[in-house]
């Protein structure tokens, strides 16, 4: 260190401070999210999709799409792991409104999110969930006045994935899940607490509060298109999200980032474009840009 910059080591100095201080706040969160979503995975996640299989027999109707809403939720898959269960959900003749609303209330939140999103605060957890519960049950509805009669996702092609928790040792099973979804999500999740601290060296409180604070429609606006690019792991979106917030982040610009990250999330993105073609992706993107914008003006309306 006796060769580095006494200005740059004070600055290393303040980083690791930052970096340190919300590792410890959030790294809770983050080894339950990761224990919880490897127990669903391995011991739950073939309950959860028999469970919407069997929903094709039923005669709920449109009011069908409620529970496959809190199924999709459910779901420990990503976009790209849904899809093919999808597909196989339509060739056994499941209804195309409750195949958009699991689908969607799946893009956006699984049980591994939502313990994540447990660091926010009881209040931003809870507006998440809701919102995202919402915009599914509203991608159903779209479907089903719009498309009631008519084909809306092509799953051409895609075949139903093989479990890789095939280990004949439960323990074992859920060791190797547990170490799969450690790769995954923590290098986006310390990329996330590094961005954060440097966010709250560098960036000054009154900016924040000028760009996303307030009741203003522009501040919702910005974090719905900051979503957009910025979004690349739920875990790693918690630290910038708690920093944020506690810059003075307002909750319905927390909720428009919410939904707009997830949603157009890159790997999400290209999935989606393939089972729907240009136009009705194009539809997909200005819905959830005009339902991120809608949440986030009412919930600051309410909080």
């Amino acid at each position: 260190m006796s060769d580095i910059p006494e200005i740059l080591r004070r600055e290393l100095i303040y980083i690791w401070y930052y970096f340190e201080t919300q590792l410890r706040q959030i790294f809770v969160y983050w080894t339950l999210g990761m224990v919880i979503g490897s127990l669903i995975s391995v011991f739950a996640k073939d309950r959860i999709h028999g469970l919407f299989s069997n929903m094709k027999d039923r005669k709920w109707g449109v009011l069908g799409i409620i529970p496959a809403c809190i199924l999709g939720i459910a779901s420990p898959l990503c976009m790209y792991g849904t899809i093919p269960v999808a597909a196989s959900f339509r060739r056994q003749g499941m209804r195309e409104d409750w195949l958009a609303a699991f689908m969607t209330a799946s893009i956006l939140l699984n049980p591994q999110l939502i313990i994540y999103s447990a660091a926010l605060g009881t209040e931003i957890l809870t507006v998440r969930i809701v919102t995202c519960f919402l915009c599914g049950i509203t991608a159903g509805l779209l479907i089903f006045f719009f498309y009631h009669e008519k084909e809306f996702f092509d799953f051409t092609g895609f075949e139903e994935r093989k479990s890789r928790d095939t280990d004949p040792d439960l323990l074992m099973r859920f060791v190797k899940n547990l170490g799969r979804n450690i790769r995954a999500t923590g290098p986006y999740f310390l990329t996330g607490i590094l961005l954060s601290a440097l966010f709250q060296r560098y960036v000054p409180q009154d900016t924040m509060i000028r760009v996303f604070g307030g009741n203003e429609a522009w501040g919702v606006l910005m974090a719905a298109t900051v979503g957009v690019p910025l979004y690349a792991c739920g875990g790693g979106t918690i630290p910038l999200l708690q920093s944020w917030l506690a810059d003075g982040m307002s909750p319905g610009s927390a909720a428009a980032f919410m939904i707009t990250g997830p949603a157009t999330k890159i790997t999400n993105l290209g999935a989606l474009k393939i089972v729907m073609g240009w136009r009705r992706f194009l539809l997909y993107l200005l819905f959830i840009m005009l339902f991120s914008l809608g949440s986030g003006l009412i919930v600051n309306m309410i909080m």
